[in-house]
């Protein structure tokens, strides 16, 4: 075999998209291991910092998938996707929660239902609000569509902190289908400013009692302990769990989502998505279209939202502003709108260098080096320039790092507007069309078709 055809077949690989995948995670997650080492970062530190950076590519990965639904596939200009993962959390807290109440804006009871039904609600009525606010904005384009999915995103917002519904009185006794609420949860709410306490079970222990995995699964934290981590390991193993369990529920959106865009109604969601007008004069009724599109993404962020907070312990309102909808579109504006590949790889690079990257550098320099205390303020950290000494200056960025790392995402935006506007994988957007009508009757028709965002042929 020449070296020709090596170059070839090594280049085709990652045309594909799972190796692609594998390769872009393979190369974070070794960045991250490597820095760890090169800095003397312990064992605990390094897997809670993998368990982190599991977390966040899972969760941004999801919401870049859901928004992808939106934008890349349908058109629809949603930046409201921090209301629907409100949503989607508070109703799964407003049901699963203890019903007992200990008085306190925090600690709001609630219905006392399984978790599993509390999830399904949030997700459902994720979708009725997408229904909600997608009937009054069905015939808005591109800005005017955007401001009123950030209005009602806000109005969600604010709801939350609103003493109107910080708490309410049910009846004694609510049958809710096959489930009866205890009737000693007589006072509910949404906990207003201070938010609510998420004292429902965890997600991960519920569903490892669900499938009989708790005893297997805490024996391995018991061993873990006795051979690894002495101190206390349960944390981080939880946390390295549940970073993979969001990996399967991203798997399991990317297939959805798939075999949603390869199908009949995935076709006529890109063809609004190109000319809705034309569409329109082919007989398909895109408003139904559309209204489907936007509530199950809705939903989807719901979802989202659900996995994303059920694992921090609490909520409160300041959590839903909406820089997390505008990180979202970051992550899908890397990727490329319209390929479910490049939304999870958007979602991955933005988790690891741009949201998570600038606080490992951080914590890795500040376990490398004993440093003082930052300097007050910008002049106080600039005067020792004079005098060259940088050290107040680095402390000070470090101690900044939170503001910083959103000064690089704003970089990051304007340079990927001005040089690769379409993303990373922007150029394999699926097309309207199941095949390629460029080459109508051509012999690489059938090739063409499955070579869109997620196909086998390439």
């Amino acid at each position: 075999m020449s070296a020709d055809d090596l170059r070839g077949r090594f280049s085709g690989l990652f045309e594909r998209d799972v190796t692609l995948a594998l390769a872009v995670l393979g190369t974070i997650y070794l960045a991250y291991v490597l820095a760890g080492v090169a800095f003397g970062y312990g064992l605990r530190g390094q897997l809670n910092s993998i368990a982190n950076l599991t977390f966040y590519i899972g969760v941004f990965g999801m919401l870049a998938l859901a928004l992808n639904l939106h934008w890349g596939y349908t058109g629809l200009f949603n930046i409201g996707v921090v209301g629907f993962m409100g949503i989607g959390v508070y109703v799964t807290a407003l049901v699963s929660k203890p019903p007992v109440a200990q008085g306190g804006a925090a600690q709001v009871g609630g219905f006392g239902l399984p978790l599993g039904v509390g999830i399904v609600a949030g997700v459902v009525v994720a979708g009725l609000f997408g229904l909600l606010v997608a009937l009054p904005a069905l015939r808005l384009r591109a800005d005017y569509l955007a401001i009123v999915t950030v209005a009602f995103s806000e109005i969600i917002r604010f709801t939350m902190m609103s003493r109107t519904f910080q708490t309410f009185t049910v009846p004694d006794t609510i049958d809710l289908w096959l489930f009866t609420v205890d009737p000693t949860a007589d006072t509910v709410g949404l906990g207003g400013g201070g938010g609510l306490i998420l004292n429902y079970p965890d997600p991960l222990e519920a569903l490892l009692r669900t499938l009989f995995l708790w005893e297997p699964y805490m024996g391995f934290v018991g061993f873990v302990q006795r051979t690894l981590i002495p101190n206390n390991p349960k944390p981080v193993i939880d946390g390295l769990v549940y970073g993979i369990l969001l990996f399967v529920c991203v798997g399991l959106f990317y297939l959805l989502l798939s075999r949603t865009g390869k199908s009949p109604f995935g076709r006529v969601l890109k063809a609004i998505r190109e000319d809705e007008d034309v569409a329109n004069a082919l007989g398909k009724d895109t408003d139904r279209f559309k209204l489907t599109a936007f509530v199950l993404g809705s939903a989807l962020m719901g979802l989202g939202g659900i996995l994303w907070y059920s694992s921090r312990g609490s909520i409160t309102p300041p959590s839903f502003r909406p820089n997390i909808t505008f990180f979202v579109w970051i992550a899908l504006i890397i990727g490329g709108a319209g390929s479910n590949t490049g939304s999870f790889l958007g979602g991955a690079i933005f988790a690891g260098v741009l949201y998570e990257g600038p606080r490992y550098v951080k914590n890795l320099v500040e376990t490398a080096f004993e440093l003082g205390d930052a300097p007050g303020n910008f002049g106080e950290a600039v005067a020792p320039m004079a005098s060259f000494d940088p050290v107040p200056f680095v402390l000070y960025t470090l101690d900044s790092v939170s503001q910083l790392r959103l000064v690089i995402m704003g970089v990051v935006l304007i340079w990927l507007m001005h040089n690769r506007p379409e993303g990373l994988l922007g150029h394999r957007k699926e097309t309207a069309s199941s095949i390629d009508l460029s080459r109508p009757g051509g012999e690489d028709a059938s090739n063409a078709a499955a070579a869109a965002d997620g196909g086998e042929n390439r």
